[in-house]
């Protein structure tokens, strides 16, 4: 059975940043320096410290 973590999505992750640009909104993953959309997930994930602490509150590892 695959685990799956809620929580592991780009929007939570360090390295997301939200940029706008001539108008219009970017979601760019600055450690890959690529557009992305918040709910995409890749396996270089590093979550932000609140969602940690939330995952630890929720009894998940990181």
């Amino acid at each position: 059975m695959v685990k799956t973590n809620r929580f592991h999505v780009c929007a939570t992750c360090i390295h997301f940043r939200v940029e706008k640009e001539k108008g219009r909104t970017i979601y760019r993953c600055h450690r890959l320096g690529y557009e992305t959309k918040p709910t995409y997930q890749f396996n270089c994930w590093h979550p932000k410290e609140q969602v940690v602490q939330l995952m630890k509150k929720k009894g998940m590892e990181w």
